[in-house]
């Protein structure tokens, strides 16, 4: 019997965002001045309502095994919540699962659709553990090229040009890692290619409510039920709601799928958090919530003009990718000298202090990824560095 590790894992990596943040916190911790702005996380507090409510849920006693697939007060909140956001469209919460992340719901469901000899497509760049998540149920990821006159966005043209016969679609909107985002015309050709080829469409949402346009980002929750019968939706408190180390995933899927998802989950997790579920249904249910997510992401939109512009009157001969969602700036670094992502990022944070996360974590090590979420004095003091250096590169 062989000594090594389950060929299960045979083609997992580390994730490179956290291995980034890592190391920002090791460096911190000799006595360094490091800038992280690797880590895709929000830099506010859990708004006071989920908060609150989360602490009365364990004074309450509700602090021992949750249902399975999640509370009925958290399933409904997402339910009404997700159909609120698409027009009042219905949404049955007897099929949304509750898990702990939304990375769970990302594997629960791609451990219950794909396995060996299945081809995923997933438009690159892409976020870290799409491919590793895949890999882990024994299919195949293939990552398509966005187009960079295009926002690296992909559309049924490439779909079809490089898997042509997949089983399954990986798509996340607004773009972890690039900012950008699908119109309403783009899903719904998405989605009508899917169900002419068969194909699952798993659409990650967890930034819809981080968008810089009016309303939250075009979803496929928007589209008309025939063309969402093979869709699952990911969605989640951690970026919108500051909520991340709450632990909260939410899935929509069609009632058999979202049985299965429950059924893995009952024999690897169980229910997710008991006390923090009760925070998210406050997050979703209470209106006056709203209030705080507007604040954050008018705030975001601040911190995104800022590195735009400095890049625009400082940077103009580097490419970037316009950020119209989430909390990200995506600018292309092989122009500086002949610089891959990697070599970028190894040197900015070892001679300038600023940590950032390469695209090959990605899948296009041409760019770089910088993440927004972080105070605006850290922002402004790591552009000046970040500035300097490609300026030297270029030189």
């Amino acid at each position: 019997m062989s000594q090594g590790l389950s060929p299960n894992l045979q083609h997992l990596e580390t994730s490179a965002t956290i291995a980034i943040s890592q190391e920002a916190k090791r460096r911190r911790a000799a006595g360094e001045d490091v800038i992280d702005l690797g880590a895709g996380e929000p830099d506010f507090p859990t708004p006071s309502i989920p908060a609150d409510a989360g602490v009365r849920a364990i004074r309450e006693g509700k602090t021992h095994y949750p249902a399975n697939e999640g509370i009925l007060e958290l399933r409904a909140a997402a339910a009404k919540h997700l159909s609120l956001l698409s027009g009042g469209r219905p949404v049955n919460a007897d099929h949304v699962v509750i898990s702990n992340g939304s990375k769970q719901s990302l594997f629960n469901v791609c451990f219950s659709l794909f396995g060996p000899g299945d081809v995923v497509a997933i438009p690159a760049p892409a976020w870290v553990s799409y491919p590793q998540i895949v890999h882990l149920t024994r299919a195949r990821p293939v990552l398509v090229p966005g187009d960079p006159e295009w926002s690296l966005k992909v559309g049924v043209r490439d779909l079809e040009r490089v898997v042509p016969g997949a089983q399954g679609l990986i798509l996340c909107s607004p773009c972890n890692p690039t900012g950008g985002v699908y119109t309403h015309a783009e899903i719904k050709a998405i989605a009508q290619w899917a169900v002419e080829r068969k194909v699952w469409v798993i659409t990650d949402e967890i930034y819809r409510r981080i968008h810089y346009g009016p309303g939250p980002a075009p979803s496929f929750l928007d589209l008309p039920d025939e063309l969402l019968e093979r869709v699952v939706v990911i969605y989640g408190v951690s970026k919108a709601y500051a909520m991340t180390g709450w632990r909260i995933g939410i899935a929509l899927a069609p009632g058999k799928i979202a049985k299965a998802m429950a059924a893995l989950q009952s024999h690897t997790t169980t229910g997710a958090n008991h006390p923090a579920q009760f925070a998210a249904a406050a997050a979703l249910g209470d209106e006056r919530v709203e209030q705080d997510v507007m604040r954050m992401v008018a705030e975001f939109r601040k911190r995104r003009d800022l590195v735009v512009g400095r890049f625009r009157r400082d940077l103009p001969g580097v490419e970037f990718v316009d950020p119209l969602g989430a909390f990200y700036f995506f600018f292309r670094v092989d122009s500086l000298g002949g610089s891959s992502g990697t070599e970028f990022c190894t040197r900015l944070i070892t001679e300038s202090g600023v940590a950032l996360v390469p695209g090959s974590a990605f899948g296009d090590d041409r760019y770089v990824r910088l993440s927004y979420a972080a105070a605006t004095g850290d922002i402004e003091r790591a552009l000046e560095k970040i500035v300097g250096f490609a300026k030297k590169l270029g030189d």
